[in-house]
Formats: structure tokens, sequence, C-alpha cells
């Protein structure tokens, strides 16, 4: 794959920090304090179980950051605020996901709070110590008229990796919502592992969004015509809010040329104020733009306003 992310394959010191850093030499995993899934019991040697947490709440005046509480490879840091939004970017202290390792991400944003997150760099997984999957839960919850904008860098899935990713999202019927999620499959020149991803969306109560994709490994036709058509980008955006309505009348949005460069589809969803991007690309440059250009049309706003 070519594109803004370009990592030889077979090589970990040149790699470029990501989103969960390189691992240092002879270290010990943390205990064991939660388990995102599976029997906590069993523990491969070298793996690492880490939970952290994010808390945003509102004083009357601002929004405010009264927990933030870094394990593991997730280093939590607070940002410069954006007018009202609290600001927080994920830094990796050690390489991971790797085979086996279990890892959870919670973020909770209270009632008139507004928080942005965002990682430092892309998040890899890679090939670990044992043949088990390695697992990365992110849960984003939303309060009553908060605002949570979630931009993480891209996920990349690299050869002999296996990684089951899920994005669990409550929203209160007032809460605002901008998710971004980003996958590319395999470095330059490499086939990815075996990647699964879930994302389950409630609002108020009610569902409003479950979708599970597989790529590479035993998935079937995943890179097929009617999946990927060949492209090693994929990624969707999720834009929800009550200023968003439900007008029935909205329809699907065409964004880019499908045979060449790539395309993103932005579709309303069924009885919620809500809008649904997803995209495929030849780059993850393209992806960004595609998204991009999705998120603009999406706000009705010019395609050079950042969230």
């Amino acid at each position: 794959m070519t594109g803004t992310v370009h990592i030889p394959p077979g090589t970990r010191a040149a790699e470029p920090t990501p989103s969960v850093g390189e691992r240092p030499p002879g270290s010990r995993p943390p205990p064991d304090r939660h388990t995102s899934s599976g029997d906590a019991s069993v523990s491969p040697p070298g793996c690492v179980h880490a939970t952290a947490r994010i808390r945003a709440a509102h004083n009357g005046r601002a929004t405010t950051l009264p927990l933030l509480h870094s394990d593991g490879p997730f280093h939590l840091r607070r940002l410069r605020p954006h007018g009202a939004r609290a600001r927080v970017s994920v830094l990796g202290a050690m390489s991971a996901p790797l085979g086996g390792d279990r890892l959870e991400l919670d973020v909770r944003v209270a009632a008139r709070a507004e928080l942005e997150v965002t990682t430092a760099a892309a998040t890899i997984a890679l090939r670990g110590p044992t043949t088990a999957p390695a697992t990365y839960d992110v849960r984003l919850t939303v309060g009553e008229h908060a605002l949570l904008t979630w931009l993480p860098q891209p996920l990349i899935s690299t050869r002999g990796s296996t990684l089951h990713q899920s994005c669990t999202v409550e929203l209160a019927p007032t809460s605002r919502l901008i998710l971004r999620e980003e996958q590319l499959l395999g470095r330059t020149a490499e086939p990815p592992g075996h990647l699964t991803t879930r994302l389950t969306v409630q609002r108020g109560g009610r569902p409003l969004l479950d979708q599970h994709t597989a790529y590479g490994g035993p998935a079937p036709a995943w890179d097929g015509p009617a999946v990927l058509a060949g492209h090693r980008a994929t990624g969707q955006l999720l834009v929800v809010g009550p200023d968003l309505g439900t007008d029935t009348g909205r329809q699907p949005h065409l964004i880019g040329d499908a045979a060449e460069e790539g395309c993103a589809v932005l579709t309303p969803l069924a009885r919620h104020p809500a809008l649904l991007a997803t995209a495929v690309a030849p780059t993850p440059a393209r992806l960004r733009r595609l998204l991009d250009a999705a998120l603009a049309h999406a706000l009705h706003a010019d395609p050079s306003d950042r969230p």
C-alpha cells in the first residue's frame, strides 16, 4: 500500500510510534485488572491486559477532565482546549495490540460537556508471542446535551496479526457524536492479518446501528468486488445530533469515483437524526479526504473545516 503511511514489512525498530507504541525489551506486563472478553484465567505469557479511562464533566462554565487514568499501552495527555471543548490525546507506551493482548478504553462525557479524543499516531496490530487473538474494546458514553468527537488515527492490520476490535456507543437522546474509524489492510506491499470490527450504537436506549466487518485471513471474499474491490483502505464516519433531524426525504450522497480513486457513500439512518458514511480507497490519504468531504457535507460546512 502506498500513501501517507509507509511502513516497510518485517521491521519493528523502524516503525513510527503507534497510538500504542513499543514495549521495552525485558519488561513485564502489568497485572490483569480487567479483561474485555474471554476467560480472565487464561493469560498467555507476555500479554497485556489494560483499561484506560477518560471522564469529562461540565462545571457550569467549561468542560473539565476529572479523570484521566492511563494504563498499559495507553498514555493519556491533555491538549489545549478548543473553545468550550476539552481535548485528550492517546499516546503509546508500548507495542500493542499484540496477539493475546486485551485492551479497553472507556470514555464517558457527562451532561453538557464537550470532549474531543484523538490518538498521536496509527495503531498497529502486530503478531504477538501467542497465536491467540488480541482484543481492543472501546466504550463511549455521551450524556444529555453533550458532544463527543472521536477521531483516532488509522488502525493498521499487519501480516500474521489477529485483532478483534469493538466500539460500543451509548448516546442520550440530546447528545451529539462525530465518530471516525479508519482501517489500513496491510503495510506497504504486505497482505493484512485477520481483522474484525464491530460498531454498536444505541441512542436513548434504542438501537441505532450494529455493524460487523471482517477482513483478511479466513473471511470469505473480503477483497472482492462486493466489498473492497481491491482497495486496501476503508473507514466510516458516523454523525449523530438532534440538529440533523429525521428528514426521510434526505437521499444517499455519493462522493468520489469508485472505479479509480475510491468513494464514500453518505446515508441517513432510519428513524434517527444520524448520517453514516462508508468509504473505500487505494491509499490512507485518499480515504481521509473522502471522509472529510463526507463530514463537510453532513454538517453543511466547507470541506476545509475540521471538527
